[in-house]
């Protein structure tokens, strides 16, 4: 792998699953990951040299967010979490949340033909009562949709009052194009700093491995627009591919020939999830 991470890496997008035994799936659900649990997670930071990661709860477990704060519980100084809940969740559950080390709450609206793709999200408008409360401990919106639907979406965004980071470069398929309008009201909205991105999934534009090419001018117009509002994940285990499943590995790689400049790299992999996602500055 060509560089060494800056330090305080963090990898802002990841799943643990299992042991299964321990913490069950949610039924029904969209899919049946293979476990993979905390130490598997560990060990592949360890390996790829991150410091840090962001666990985000998968819809799997729906609303059950036990083995995402088993690993926070765990892993207290290196982790946060991403959690998933709506009108159940009480200030005393978000306050007990923020100790044990979650910085945001996960709204899903990605949906393929008018219908959710995933069992089990919690949509924005069943958060939107939350997030004074969120508001108030700092906390994010993570935001999974296709970036197509977003314009339809401005003004229910414009009244979020934190942070909106949307997965995976907003996760349209790549022969759309750049200027497609959804994405061009992402590209605007990172640009104004009232959204944030990740630049991850690449794969999950349907772009070709391994060197994800198709992708790059999504990535790259992100970057141009605002480098300040970007982080980047593996998105281990890598659930529910639409293709081949990839290797962490080789997904940072391709993350660092895109991005050679040293200053943006410790931008994208340290400076930007230490304020997101509070973590002390490495």
């Amino acid at each position: 792998m060509s560089g060494v991470l800056p330090r305080g890496a963090c990898d802002c997008h990841c799943h643990v699953f299992g042991p299964a035994a321990q913490f069950p799936y949610a039924e029904p659900r969209s899919y049946t990951p293979d476990d993979a649990p905390l130490a598997a997670y560990l060990a592949m930071l360890d390996r790829l040299g991150f410091d840090r990661g962001v666990l985000v709860q998968p819809s799997a477990y729906g609303r059950d967010n036990r083995a995402m704060l088993d690993g926070l519980e765990r892993e207290p100084i290196r982790l946060r979490g991403v959690a998933v809940g709506g009108a159940e969740l009480t200030p005393a559950m978000l306050k007990a949340w923020h100790k044990a080390g979650v910085r945001g709450l996960r709204a899903n609206e990605f949906r393929r033909d008018g219908k959710p793709y995933y069992q089990n999200g919690v949509t924005l408008k069943e958060i939107e009562p939350l997030l004074p409360a969120i508001a108030d401990l700092g906390w994010h919106l993570q935001l999974w949709v296709d970036a197509r639907d977003l314009p339809d979406m401005t003004d229910a965004l414009n009244r979020v009052p934190v942070p909106v980071v949307v997965d995976h470069m907003g996760r349209l398929e790549h022969h759309h194009g750049t200027h497609n309008p959804g994405f061009q009201a992402l590209l605007r909205g990172v640009g104004e700093g009232r959204l944030w991105a990740k630049l991850s999934g690449t794969y999950r534009l349907g772009a070709t491995p391994p060197d994800y090419a198709q992708a790059r001018p999504f990535h790259d117009s992100l970057v141009a627009a605002n480098p300040a509002n970007l982080v980047w994940g593996t998105d281990w285990p890598h659930p529910r591919p639409e293709g081949p499943v990839p290797d962490a590995a080789r997904l940072l790689q391709v993350l660092l020939d895109w991005t050679p400049d040293p200053a943006l790299r410790r931008a994208i992999l340290t400076d930007n999830p230490a304020r997101l996602y509070d973590f002390p500055n490495a």
